[in-house]
Formats: structure tokens, sequence, C-alpha cells
């Protein structure tokens, strides 16, 4: 019988050779024997087993026993497949039910900022401003409905013993009241049902204030900050309605949070959105870290249509890729000694490829994550509330199942055969459901446009995590446990459990 090799990236890390399996998500560090087991079956058309012969190798001392372990070996890790073969479909949704662990909480649809780029209020906006009727929709959401949906969470999480409540806006902080009365009213559920209860955050830290660092500490939350670096990065985009900056508010008012939690609450976070024009990822990352004092850094390429002036181009996404190479190499220079960096991409990545995690779906909206509109309208994610046509039921009725299913279906990976012979696909799976519809009008479609980049990115992680596994494997023990990202409201791996994402709101 003849054998093939499935889909597979073969790197290297500071000399040693390795192999990344996009069917199982093993890395591998290729001895002589190893390489030459691989090679033999990566012809095309296939090998047979009685054809190799790696008696010269000065490694092998029984030949024909340490090949057959060797092959045996990458069959199990599902690099290797018998020529051919046909391999059955993936399950397209996982069992049901699916409980939730992450409820994203929308507590006002209202913002005291116009960033340029934003996908609420700007030109790539999806969401519905008004009602079917006409009538406008809720700014804010009431305490009532705030709480209704705790115990909504709490109903529809199962058997999970850790759920998370994340809040989103809009400007978060303009309902606080919202956000202090369903925190005391989900640590009061949580008890009662017997689970552990977390809390996220974003902001743009303009409302910022003793009261409410105060209580941010004391409930560890995890908190966000949107920012964009440096004065003039930040303030290009990120203004008042007036047109003034938020930089020189919001940098006092981040510095007491950082003073208030050290020691006490989660981590920090910044949460950069990387647009046309910026001074390079390594010096934002730099001054947010050094100059501002943020436990970790974050960066996101700006969601939004080609034709956008904000809009990043192949150039620039090249020029990212690079400077999230210098960052790389800060983290494993960290890594090697011992100590954590605060690049959180290349962490949560280096974390999914020693997990093995391979997903299902690229993030955990409408699987382990739903969002809530100011109304209790729910919503696939954080980004699709009040966006009519993905919204998936309510807090008072429950989930509307064959519309969750329809799009977790839709959007399962065996779905998207453009993707089934990438190598990056266990960490993408298509990308950002959101970045689909605004491109293509579809939130199933593959983001095709970032195709070339994902995988240059995930190489970048492969590298840099087999130079830690090279130099000190003890350090990739702290990613035994599960999955769980450095920048916010987790869900998934968040990622994913059953190979089924569930994903941050960022």
């Amino acid at each position: 019988m003849k054998y093939e090799t499935t889909i597979h990236r073969r790197f290297e890390s500071d000399g040693v050779p390795y192999v990344y399996s996009a069917s199982s998500a093993a890395i591998v560090a290729l001895d002589e024997l190893s390489a030459a087991v691989l090679e033999h079956f990566a012809t095309p058309g296939g090998a047979a087993l009685e054809t190799l012969d790696c008696s010269q190798l000065e490694v092998v001392d029984d030949a024909v026993a340490e090949q057959q372990e060797t092959f045996e070996q990458m069959v199990a890790l599902g690099i290797l497949r018998p020529l051919g073969e046909v391999v059955p479909p993936a399950p397209t949704l996982p069992a049901k039910p699916f409980p939730l662990t992450t409820l994203v909480l929308n507590v006002t649809n209202k913002c005291n900022l116009s960033c340029t780029y934003c996908y609420e209020y700007g030109d790539d906006r999806i969401a519905e401003p008004k009602k079917a009727d006409g009538t406008p929709k809720a700014p804010r959401m009431s305490v009532e409905t705030a709480c209704k949906s705790i115990d909504f969470l709490m109903e529809s999480s199962g058997a999970r013993r850790e759920v998370t409540v994340t809040f989103f806006g809009g400007e978060t902080l303009l309902n606080f009241e919202a956000i202090r009365e369903a925190a005391m009213y989900a640590r009061q559920r949580a008890t009662e049902c017997g689970k552990r209860v977390n809390f996220s955050l974003t902001t743009n830290a303009t409302l910022l204030k003793d009261e409410i660092i105060d209580f941010l500490v004391e409930y560890q939350f995890g908190v966000n900050v949107s920012i964009d670096g440096g004065r003039g990065d930040h303030d290009r985009h990120r203004t008042f309605k007036s047109g003034r900056g938020s930089y020189e508010a919001i940098v006092p008012r981040i510095q007491k949070l950082l003073v208030a939690n050290r020691g006490k609450g989660r981590p920090i976070g910044a949460r950069v959105t990387l647009t046309a024009g910026m001074k390079e990822v390594s010096e934002t990352y730099r001054h947010l870290t050094e100059d501002i004092g943020f436990d970790h850094v974050g960066f996101a390429p700006v969601t939004s249509s080609s034709d956008q002036d904000y809009a990043l181009g192949d150039a620039h996404m090249g020029e990212i890729l690079h400077e999230f190479g210098i960052l790389a190499d800060q983290y494993v220079e960290a890594a090697l000694d011992n100590r954590m960096h605060g690049f959180s991409n290349i962490n949560d990545l280096v974390q999914e490829l020693h997990q093995g995690i391979n997903k299902a779906h690229p993030c955990g909206a409408g699987l382990g994550l739903l969002g809530v509109s100011t109304e209790g309208e729910l919503g696939l994610c954080h980004r699709f509330v009040e966006s009519g046509a993905h919204e998936v039921g309510n807090i008072n009725d429950g989930i509307d199942q064959k519309k969750r299913s329809d799009f977790l279906e839709r959007g399962h990976i065996q779905n998207k055969v453009a993707c089934h012979e990438c190598f990056a696909r266990p960490h993408c799976s298509g990308g950002c459901y959101h970045e689909a519809y605004v491109r293509y009008d579809d939130p199933a479609q593959p983001n095709l446009h970032y195709c070339e980049w994902i995988r240059a990115w995930t190489e970048l992680g492969l590298r840099t995590y087999g130079r830690i596994a090279n130099a000190n494997p003890g350090f990739l023990a702290r990613f035994d446990m599960p999955y769980r990202s450095a920048t916010g409201p987790q869900t998934v791996p968040s990622r994913g459990e059953n190979n089924e994402s569930e994903s941050k709101a960022s």
C-alpha cells in the first residue's frame, strides 16, 4: 500500500528542522530518520514503505524496526495517510446543546468619541439604528435587561463551571450603572449555581474615575483599553466629537488604573487598531509598555472596506509582519530568560500551537459566545449585535437554534473549500466573520484577501515556538493549562473545546 503526506509545513528554528501538520496541528522536530521518511512519502503519487531504505543513515541501528516505528508515528500524527484514502467528513457541528461560555453585553450603543474607523458608527456600519417600526433602539441597556442577561447566561452555560461576562459598547463606561449592578448580580448568581464568573471590559478610558477604577480592581475585571499608540497616531483617528484628540485626556486616567490594579487585579491590556500611516509597531509597543505601563499589548489590523483612506494594503501588511517579527524576537529573548513578554498576539499564537488547537470555526461567535443588544436581542457576537439579519434570538425567549445551527454549519471549515489546502487553517479557519461580511457581504466567506499574510504570520509563530522549544522547553509548560488568552474576554480557546472555538471580544 502506498502512503502520501497530508497538508503540512516544514520550517526551521535556529537550524532545527520541524514539520507542522494541518490535519492534526502537531509540531514535530525532525531528526535525520524522520526527515528521510517525510521526504520519501512526499513524492508525487505517494510511495510504499517497502521502498524506503534508511539503512545508510548514521543514526539508524536497526533500519527496519526504526523505519517502521517512525512511519507509524507519522501516520498516528496525521502527517501520512494511505494514498487516495477517502477521509470521512468531520461533523459540521459539535454535539448539541451548545453551552455558552461568554456573553458580551453591549450596554450602550452610544459613544463620546468619533473614531474614524469605528465599525459601529462609520461607513462600514452594519447595525440598524432603528427597530422595524421605525422607532430608535434604546441607547443604553437597562439594569433589568443586564440582570436578565446574567440569568440567561447562567441557564445557557449548562455544566460549564466557569463563565465570562464581557461589557462592551459604544463607550462601555457611559453605562457604568448597568455594569456595576450586573457584575454584583452575576457574582450572586454564580455562587447560587456553583460557578465561577469572570468579568472583562473594553473602554476608551475617557470616563475612568476613582469610583470606577476601584470597582474594576475589586471585581478583578480584565480590562482592554483602546489606544493606538503615541499622541500623533492615537489622535489621528480617536477624537472627541469636537475633533479634539483624546490622548491627553486618557493617559493620566490609564496610569491611575494601572497603579491601582498592580498586584491586585488581572493584567491591563492595550488594544491597538492598526491603520495606514502609523508609526512602527515596535515603537508603539515600547511606548505603551514602557512609557505608559500597560501589562500587554494586542494589535489588530483595521476592519474596513478597501476604499477607506485608513485601510491597509499589501505593503502595509508586509511592514506589520516585519514589525511583528521584531516583537517576536523580543518575546523569545524573554522566554529564554523565563520571563513573560507583553506581545499578546504572539503569546496567544504560541499557546495555541503548544496546545494543538485545531479550530473548526474561526472564533466562538454563535457557538460559546453571543452578543446582547441594549434591548436584549441576541447577536452572533458583539460586532453583529443590532444588525438585523444576524439576530439569533433574545434573552427572554432564548436562542433560535435553527438560525444558530445554520450559521455554524455555513461557517464550518469543511464548507470553506478554499481553506482545505492551507497549512494555516487550524488557527485561521477562514478568518473573522465580521471582516468577511464587510468585504464580501457574506460572513461565511473566507477572508481570501488575508491568506498570504495569515500564512506568513502562522509561520512566524511556528518558528518562534520552535526557537523556544529548542532552547528552553520548560517555558512552554505554562501553556499546559486550558487556553486563556492574554488579551481579554475568553471563551475559546477560547478558542476551542472539542476543536470548536470561542472567541474573545476585543
